[in-house]
């Protein structure tokens, strides 16, 4: 047999004995084959049992949460009580507060999700019924997908890959541990699955209706399902194009999923003044630390991306995928590109899709964690693509009989490394979720025995504390109190200055933390007396971690302390007499943005986070400054010296830094040794080089480039005159 004959003998419509008979394609007027007309749904029993197959195993995962669990439905993560919180919140009436009366903030990662759990609790779901509600609409989701998989996979190479592809995905571990977390996963899955289908039955026509409305959808449900929709807004232009169909409405409607892009962060600018959601600015390369630094970005984000490649290639741990899943899957997408022209745009756009997905995704500080559940959406058309890639493999056997039982041969390998993952992520599912009992639900249940009515707990996991606690919260990490992602992002010093700063009635009575990352370090508060010691009751980890000794939570302890703000405010008194023309509170990023404050850091990728300390009944916010600061004193009297006072913390071998005014060289300042406690230190400026009521100081260091450089803790400045 020829090359060419055994390409015909592949096509959808021309069976092999490896396939089930399809209906024969009829070539379009541009010459590309039309894929045969879908079977009923009624007669496609095989896709309907790969849906009950994914509704049962997924039942039985919640089972297994149940069990754990004392008979009682737990979410494996934190997070699904964020969007239980807002969609009972909006259910309410209270459009995107997350306290009633609070602004609207953009805490919820899907909107669309958001939306239907918020139309649930109008309707009279609460409290563990509505995250029921949530566990049950991503359960049906997921069957969906399952069988949405089946009937993608038969279009574009026939019955054998499409109903392999759907039970890949029914017993896939890491899908059913989304679709039972109460998370967005599984509604995120169907779209994506749905979307790119109704690409497949709308292209020969070029006339697209259904494609734009569920990218659309795809496009509000996640931000990587915004990524993923614009490439598929880009294959059907360029379908449009190639079929000289390229009118007005249909290329409105092609569009239409960008559109719903822009409105989306249109929202973000008119309800919070920025187009930034606030999981964004907390846990973004860009934003998740005070210097932002390039090299540094393109790192971790790289970082991030090997990670996931290696988890998607499945060679060093194959509880995600089969080994080589990824080969398969760049396999499937080459073969198609190079057999079947008519999907061609498709499978450029599904490649794209996938790379703008993992490229986004990994500038996440958090992308790596909760099981990967960012790319968890995204299986179901990966696993098409890798049944493909299977499907390309067997092509090379040259005869037809040993190439039907190589097809088989090669994707049951494929359901076997995946089946054997299956059972280990069910028990993660129900260890996980008992964690989350012993933890943040049981934290919640405790505040609303405990504290009183009118108390506002600053917490660090604001869901489940939020959702069962029934008090006003204040989320330390900024993910549904707009404003403290960027303080917490600049460590603990900028974080007691935000919350110190809110109005004395909307200030956190108690606090609800523990000590690790993400979020800012909490030791500094119980240190510094913000937080009365001993705390009122502490929550241990009881629950073993996994085989790989994790757990879904990354703290042993979680401690509940009383809020004393006594000392709030004390650090901006002046440490010398005289009349204060201006103050710069480092630490303070309300204070740094007024005066232009920025540090000058002589070693690249240097942070200079923020630091909390008390000093007798003095407490005050400082940064570690290794280089030097520039900032900009206002309100001065030109012609008159000047005094510059710092409160100073240093103890390291170099102390000395020029003082630059306006440019012009002041001298050199040399900071008092005091490695153990903070002093005042003064330099004064002479009259003459103070020529308006502004003023640019910089400190730098006196020898540029070389080290040692000045290392030292600045905690504020005063200008007297």
């Amino acid at each position: 047999m020829t090359a060419e004959t055994d390409r015909q003998a592949d096509q959808p419509g021309e069976p092999t004995p490896a396939e089930a008979p399809e209906p024969s394609e009829s070539p379009t007027a541009s010459g590309a084959r039309t894929p045969p007309p879908a079977r009923s749904a009624t007669r496609d029993r095989a896709a309907w049992l790969v849906g009950a197959l994914a509704l049962l195993l997924g039942s039985a995962f919640v089972a297994v949460d149940l069990a754990y669990n004392q008979g009682n439905l737990i979410a494996p993560i934190d997070d699904a009580y964020i969007h239980l919180q807002y969609a009972s919140q909006l259910g309410s009436g209270h459009f995107f507060e997350y306290n009633t009366g609070d602004p609207v903030s953009t805490g919820a990662s899907s909107l669309l999700y958001v939306f239907a759990l918020g139309a649930a609790h109008a309707l009279g779901f609460s409290g563990t019924a509505l995250l029921a509600f949530a566990v049950a609409l991503g359960l049906v989701c997921f069957a969906a997908t399952a069988l949405l998989t089946c009937r993608l996979g038969t279009a574009l190479l026939g019955r054998a890959v499409g109903v392999w592809s759907g039970v890949l995905t029914a017993v896939s571990g890491p899908l059913l541990w989304g679709a039972a977390s109460g998370m967005e996963v599984g509604l995120t899955a169907l779209l994506v699955t749905a979307s790119v289908l109704a690409f497949v039955r709308e292209r020969p026509r070029a006339r697209f209706t259904w494609t734009p409305v569920v990218a659309g959808l795809l496009a509000l449900v996640r931000p990587e399902g915004l990524f993923f929709a614009a490439m598929l807004c880009v294959a059907m232009l360029w379908t449009l194009w190639r079929a000289r169909a390229l009118t007005p409405g249909r290329v409105l409607a092609s569009v239409v999923p960008l559109l719903v892009g822009v409105a989306q962060y249109v929202f973000f600018l008119l309800a919070t003044g920025t187009l930034r959601a606030n999981g964004v600015q907390s846990k973004s390369h860009l934003y998740d630390r005070p210097i932002f630094y390039p090299g540094e970005f393109v790192d971790r984000t790289f970082a991030n991306i090997r990670t996931v490649v290696d988890h998607f290639t499945g060679l060093n741990n194959t509880d995600f995928t089969f080994p080589l899943a990824l080969v398969f899957f760049l396999g499937g997408i080459a073969y198609l590109l190079v057999t079947r022209p008519e999907w061609r745009a498709l499978c450029l756009a599904v490649a794209a899709g996938f790379a703008a997905v993992v490229v986004s995704a990994a500038t996440l500080s958090t992308a790596l964690l909760h099981e990967l559940r960012y790319f968890q959406p995204f299986l179901p058309l990966f696993l098409v693509f890798a049944a493909a890639g299977g499907y390309a493999l067997t092509r090379l056997v040259p005869r037809e009989g040993p190439r039907r039982y190589a097809l088989h041969a090669v994707l049951l390998v494929m359901l076997l490394f995946t089946v054997v993952a299956t059972p280990t992520w069910a028990v993660r599912l129900g260890r996980q979720a008992a964690t989350i009992r012993d933890t943040d639900v049981s934290v919640g249940a405790w505040v609303s025995g405990n504290l009183p009515e009118d108390a506002i707990v600053g917490v660090k996991d604001v869901g489940a504390i939020a959702y069962f606690g029934d008090r006003r919260v204040v989320d330390t990490i900024g993910l549904a109190t707009n404003g403290m992602a960027e303080a917490s992002n600049n460590g603990t010093g900028s974080l007691y200055e935000a919350l110190r700063s809110l109005p004395e009635g909307e200030r956190p009575t108690h606090f609800a933390v523990y000590e690790p990352w993400p979020g800012a370090a909490m030791r500094p508060f119980v240190d510094a007396g913000v937080f009365a010691s001993p705390p009122l009751v502490t929550f241990s980890v009881r629950t073993p971690p996994d085989l790989n000794n994790r757990r879904i939570v990354p703290f042993t302890e979680m401690h509940v302390y009383a809020a004393d703000w006594t000392l709030a405010g004390s650090g901006d008194r002046a440490p010398i007499p005289g009349r204060v023309r201006d103050q710069v509170n480092v630490g303070s990023l309300g204070s740094e943005d007024h005066h232009d404050y920025e540090v000058r850091s002589a070693v690249p990728g240097f942070q200079p986070n923020t630091v909390l300390r008390r000093q007798g009944d003095v407490v005050d916010s400082g940064r570690t400054i290794v280089g030097g600061e520039r900032l900009t004193a206002r309100g001065l009297t030109p012609g008159r010296p000047l005094t510059v006072a710092t409160r100073v913390l240093s103890g390291a071998e170099n102390r000395e830094v020029r003082v630059r005014i306006d440019g012009r060289d002041a001298g050199v300042w040399r900071l008092p040794d005091s490695p153990d406690a903070w002093t005042t230190a003064e330099f004064t400026v002479p009259g003459e080089l103070v020529t308006s009521p502004e003023a640019t100081v910089e400190l730098e260091p006196t020898r540029p480039l070389l080290s040692p450089h000045p290392e030292y803790t600045s905690f504020g400045y005063w200008f007297v005159q």
